[in-house]
């Protein structure tokens, strides 16, 4: 059993297409055939069940991907810690991101850690709270950017940013004229939004949880109108006056040129936890823990703030 034979594995596996495999793999298909056949034949069990439109993992190799992961996962860190043990100061970092929120805390944080360690590679991955936990969790990612809390019991992490979370509200909303002329803003308790349209989130995205948890706090299921994939489209809805949205301080104080949402304070004030996180256990490379040092300075107090705090 050879390496590269688990990476086709996982490749064939991801795809679920030997063409489509063959090619990410940069080798010809009839080639990527005749070394699974090989492998199949040395290990006594079928990995893929192949039909005329599928190819499908078997038990046994579903099996076989979860631990040829762990594998090669386990080569590169070995050869991480070489790497450092040897003083070399070249690398290769991959940082996982939630989109949005990488959009307003990587700008701050790469071009510092860049001028500190330029002949470090950072390779960025981008996706949604669950498929970055995933991510990190399997190895795929050295570290990763979240918001508390996680569903993934494998992580550890490291707090970043302690993020006040606001109100979002169409312009015309009777709570943003009941606010006019307050300075600042009176405070919204979120027990009064129990009848309101909401906004939110899809399931996968990290901040949905954090909202479905402040209603039920306040003792309320939300009345879900709209979800999306991105916090962007649920702030010009809400604009657009479909609904209100809690929202990240961070997100709030992007430049809206137009379908601009009116903000308001909530009381008590909600907030979330943006952390670095990485797999319990696993070597994490003086790349690594000089990018975590390099997020941790550089944000120390770059918390965002809305005109009434």
């Amino acid at each position: 059993m050879e390496l590269r034979q688990l990476h086709y594995v996982i490749q064939i596996a991801a795809e679920k297409n030997f063409s489509r495999a063959a090619e990410k793999l940069h080798i010809a298909q009839p080639s990527l055939s005749q070394q699974l056949s090989k492998l199949e034949k040395e290990i006594g069990v079928l990995l893929f069940r192949r039909t005329t439109n599928s190819v499908d993992l078997t038990h046994a190799g579903a099996a076989f991907v979860e631990k040829a992961q762990a594998i090669l996962d386990a080569v590169d860190q070995l050869k991480q810690e070489m790497d450092d043990l040897a003083h070399m100061r070249k690398g290769r970092l991959v940082v996982g991101s939630l989109p949005i929120t990488g959009s307003h805390v990587l700008p701050l944080v790469l071009p510092v850690f860049q001028s500190l360690y330029p002949e470090i590679e950072i390779v960025l991955v981008e996706d949604s709270s669950s498929k970055l936990e995933q991510l990190t969790a399997s190895g795929q990612t050295d570290l990763s950017l979240l918001s508390l809390p996680l569903a993934e019991p494998s992580l550890s992490w490291e707090p970043l940013i302690m993020e006040k979370i606001c109100l979002a509200l169409p312009p015309q909303h009777r709570l943003v004229q009941a606010a006019q002329g307050a300075n600042p803003p009176t405070g919204i308790r979120i027990e009064e939004l129990r009848h309101e349209p909401f906004i939110i989130l899809k399931k996968g995205q990290g901040f949905r949880q954090i909202t479905l948890d402040l209603c039920q706090q306040a003792g309320f299921e939300p009345r879900i109108v709209f979800e999306s994939t991105n916090i962007e489209t649920v702030q010009s809805l809400a604009a657009a006056g479909m609904g209100i949205a809690f929202v990240p301080m961070m997100v709030a104080r992007a430049g809206w040129s137009q379908l601009a949402p009116a903000y308001l304070p909530l009381d008590p004030t909600p907030s979330r936890t943006l952390v670095i996180a990485s797999r319990k256990g696993r070597y994490l490379s003086k790349a690594a823990e000089a990018f975590i040092q390099t997020m941790k300075t550089t944000l120390d107090g770059h918390e965002q703030q809305l005109p009434w705090t």
